[in-house]
Parts: structure tokens; C-alpha cells; sequence
């Protein structure tokens, strides 16, 4: 079932082009976006626009979203839960699982897995993100809260919207970064010229990053990253822009001799740490996610090397 959603534009988007402002604030691709307007299913005050039509936070924007609803009938598969109760549910999220259904993407979710296993999930939010308040990337595992109450709903979306949960990343990085510690300030947004990908680019969204270098390893390094803000891709793009890649990241930069030799099919990056207030009882909560098998092994394989050795 499609639904039509009226968008709520931010002061940042003024004079935008309708096209990027859509792709930004639903995160759809912009090939997806230019679709939906070609078949007229976006409407600026009232009228068809065109795809370039400039934009402005006084607008009133309606789309009518694809049918992308979670399919309650999704087959369960194993999602480790680190906390539950009437409000919440704190899982630590697999690779290779997406928060909630997507157009284009036909695997398993979390909001699929939860409704096949008769959890309840706050009905609130668009059809497919119901009781998501924030994502994590499919490549990505890690601590992850979804909604269970509407109470809940509204208050999580407004704590992460104000920046008061604290979100703490591990990552592998290439390379040593100078200095060891710092704050990366870029902007992200959509690449100008690869739909699939962000890039620190003039205009884009406010990103702040905070890492701290944890460990040195042959050709690389551990860090902790915490986030000030959640853009799409943030820290593989602040890292790509660093010029300290991911380990395991093709899309942004990885050596992917690296990641074969580690054994790595994805980005080593997971959510460890996520802190926040409970929206209800008012509760100080801290949930820690371990290590998923594949990044542990990476790791040990990583430790063990001869860095004179490494040949790339």
C-alpha cells in the first residue's frame, strides 16, 4: 500500500533543486525521486513541478511514497536482542540486514523480523519505517532501538533529532591518522555524479564526527568513533575524505586485496555503544553490542600480520 506523506522542509533546503532536497530528506536515490515526479507523484503546493523546480522551507511538498511495506510474513531468522520491554527494542543488527524495507532492496529486515516473531512495533512513521527512529547501514551490525510504543516513537525521534543519544562506533581504518585524535566537520551529501553514494560536498547536510585512534595494527588502525550528527554513510565518507578508507569498503575507497586477505565482505565498522534516555520511565540507558564473528576474526588475522610484510 503506498502512502502519501506532506514533508516538513528545513530553512537548509532553500532555493534547492526539488530533486537533491527529495533524495536528502526521504534518502531515496535521485533516479527513484526523478520517477516518482515523472509519474506525477509529487505535487508542490498543489501543482506538478518539474524536477528542478527550486524549493523552499515555506513549501508545502506532498509525495505519494512507493509500496515498500514490511512483510510481516518475513521468514524469522536469528536477531540478537540486547534489551526489550513494553516501549523498546534494543537489537545488535547482523550484517546483511536492513532496518526496514527499501525500494530495491529484496532482503531480510529488522522491522520484518520483529513482526514475523510477534514483537509489536509502534505503528507511527512511514509504512516501512514503522518504529524506526534511526538506521545503520546493511553492511554495518550494531546496536540498533526501534519503537515499540507511539510514545516512544515521538520521544526517540526528537532525542535523536536533538542529539542527546550518544552513538559510538568501532572502525578499521587504513593508515594511521594524524592527529590520533579529532573531530572531523564536513558536509554530506548525495555524489554529484554516482546516485548509490554520499561525498563531503559544498551544500550538503551539517556532519560532525569524533574518533580516537583505540589500537595500531599493521597498515591500519582501530578507532572509536562517536557521532554528533547521523547522515547517511557518515563515517565512510568522513574517513574516505581523511584519506584513512575503511577497511573492507570498495564503495568508499577500501583495498580490496585487504579485505580478500582478511577475509572481509563488508566495511568493518559496527555500532558498539548506543546510550539514551528511556522515552518513558525516564531511565539513563547504555546498551553495548558485541563484535560480530567476522569483524573478530579480521582483527585477530590483522593482529598476527608482520607489517614489513604486507605487500600493498
Amino acid at each position: 500500500m503506498r502512502e502519501r506523506v506532506t514533508m516538513q522542509l528545513p530553512d537548509s533546503v532553500r532555493g534547492m533543486r526539488l530533486d537533491q532536497v527529495l533524495a536528502s530528506e526521504l534518502e531515496l536515490s535521485r533516479s527513484l525521486v526523478a520517477k516518482l515526479i515523472k509519474q506525477k507523484d509529487v505535487q508542490v503546493n498543489g501543482k506538478i513541478p518539474r524536477k528542478s523546480a527550486e524549493v523552499f522551507p515555506e513549501d508545502q511538498v506532498e509525495v505519494l511514497l512507493p509500496d515498500t511495506s514490511p512483510k510481516s510474513l518475513e521468514t524469522p531468522f536469528e536477531l540478537p536482542i540486547l534489551f526489550e520491554d513494553a516501549d523498546i527494542v534494543v537489537v545488535n543488527k547482523p550484517v546483511g540486514v536492513a532496518a526496514h524495507a527499501a525500494p530495491g532492496w529484496k532482503g531480510p529486515t529488522v522491522i520484518g523480523a520483529l513482526l514475523a516473531a510477534g514483537h509489536q512495533v509502534a505503528t507511527s512513521g512511514p509504512s516501512e519505517r514503522i518504529g524506526i527512529v534511526h538506521r545503520l547501514d546493511v553492511g554495518t551490525s550494531g546496536a540498533l532501538v526501534v519503537a515499540k510504543s507511539e510514545r516512544a516513537y515521538r520521544q526517540l525521534q526528537e532525542d535523536f533529532r536533538a542529539r542527546r543519544v550518544e552513538k559510538i562506533y568501532h572502525a578499521l581504518v587504513q593508515g594511521y591518522l594524524e592527529p590520533a585524535q579529532g573531530t572531523i566537520s564536513a558536509p554530506v551529501g548525495r555524489h554529484p555524479s554516482r546516485d548509490f553514494k554520499m561525498a563531503v560536498v559544498e551544500g550538503g547536510r551539517p556532519a560532525i564526527t569524533h574518533y580516537r585512534t583505540l589500537e595500531l595494527l599493521p597498515g591500519a588502525s582501530l578507532l572509536e568513533v562517536q557521532l554528533e550528527t547521523g547522515r547517511t554513510h557518515q563515517i565512510r565518507v568522513h574517513m574516505q575524505a581523511m584519506g584513512h578508507c575503511l577497511v573492507g569498503d570498495p564503495i568508499y575507497g577500501g583495498n580490496p586485496l585487504l579485505a580478500k586477505k582478511l577475509g572481509l565482505e563488508r566495511q568493518w565498522l559496527h555500532a558498539v555503544s548506543l546510550g539514551f534516555t528511556h522515552p518513558v520511565t525516564g531511565e539513563k540507558m547504555t546498551f553495548e553490542a558485541p563484535l560480530s564473528p567476522d569483524l573478530v576474526a579480521a582483527l585477530e588475522k590483522l593482529r598476527s600480520w608482520d607489517a614489513s610484510k604486507l605487500g600493498f
